[in-house]
């Protein structure tokens, strides 16, 4: 019988890159792979975006490169990589010149994944749940839909393209994930500002006026603050990233699991819950406005999603998520009103 990872057999001093370390999930995920004794990082992002640099500056980690000259600076490093995480990317779904998309989200990944390629290299990353568009063909993480998924706005679609790509290849890493993030939450996610979770911005809301305004519903099947999304701890996304990528650092990963994989918490929750959780864990009651959603992202609105996740489950991950209640509090009162990082 094959010994598990959880052996302790793993050799903590491997190199790891992290791409978008210095964002939200990419620095918790540093900070996880810390507590978990792996210090032997390389992190890669902009680090000129200063209101970042609280997210990734405490952290311990080998070295730090510009996302500009990663790829030249990849050529040149000549010891082993165990894996690399690709969590960076142009996540703004406000940012409408494809352009931007396709070069940050679909070429550089394009480059990321023939790297992988050509030296044997471990890939998990990051897609999204915005690929499913308005849900016409579900949530299910089958590839036999991903040609036909409709996003509804550029970020969606080069996530898309990158993950129809891959999924044409003939040549692969030997072990590789794409996750479709569903909507997550958690530290470090203050410089995101306008596309930070809704937790983060009913926090302060609240701190700064007591009640928290929630978008209108425009549809006629949903009422206001009942808009239904699957809402994921930060938490729950870092651990699923490391059980990958332990077992494929590990040579316990199957090869016929590589491919996609939903990441949410598997269950569609009201934005209503959601205010109403993160008042809780300010000891307060909830109060509540609907106010009209702006025009800019009206017709491109997802009303309800929710990861089916049994794929995950197929592959052998058992760790049990947080609920939103759970994970809410958490945010709130071991990071929100602290003012603490992940």
């Amino acid at each position: 019988m094959k010994k598990k990872h959880s052996d302790k057999t793993m050799d903590m001093n491997q190199t790891i890159i992290i791409t978008g370390a210095a964002g939200f999930i990419g620095s918790c995920m540093v900070q996880y792979l810390n507590q978990e004794g792996f210090c032997n990082l390389i992190l890669v992002d902009d680090f000129s975006i200063s209101e970042k640099n609280t997210n990734w500056q405490s952290k311990k980690y080998s070295e730090t490169v510009e996302r500009s000259v990663f790829f030249d600076w990849l050529r040149q490093y000549d010891k082993k990589i165990a894996c690399i995480i690709h969590l960076g990317a142009r996540t703004d779904t406000t940012e409408f010149d494809y352009a931007v998309h396709q070069r940050l989200n679909v070429e550089y990944s394009q480059s990321m994944w023939q790297h992988c390629v050509i030296n044997q290299i471990p890939l998990i990353y990051a897609s999204s749940a915005a690929t499913y568009g308005a849900g016409e063909m579900g949530y299910n993480d089958d590839h036999d839909i991903v040609e036909k998924l409709k996003p509804l706005n550029p970020y969606g679609v080069s996530k898309n393209e990158f993950d129809k790509w891959a999924l044409q290849q003939k040549s692969t890493p030997p072990f590789w994930t794409g996750l479709k993030f569903f909507n997550v939450y958690g530290p470090n996610e203050t410089h995101k500002g306008r596309m930070a979770s809704v937790i983060w911005h009913s926090f302060n809301q609240i701190n700064s006026t007591g009640l928290v305004k929630l978008f209108k519903s425009h549809r006629n099947d949903f009422k206001d603050g009942q808009q239904l999304r699957d809402f994921v701890y930060v938490k729950d996304v870092l651990k699923v990233i490391y059980w990958m990528i332990t077992n494929m650092i590990g040579g316990y990963w199957n090869k016929s699991n590589n491919g996609l994989y939903n990441l949410g918490a598997g269950k569609a929750r009201s934005f209503h819950d959601l205010v109403t959780a993160t008042f809780k864990g300010l000891d307060k009651q909830p109060h509540m406005e609907f106010i009209d959603m702006p025009e800019d992202i009206r017709d491109t609105y997802q009303y309800f999603t929710e990861a089916k996740m049994h794929k995950l489950y197929a592959a052998g991950y058992n760790t049990p998520f947080y609920s939103l209640e759970d994970g809410i509090d958490d945010y709130v009162r071991n990071y929100l009103l602290k003012g603490t990082i992940y």
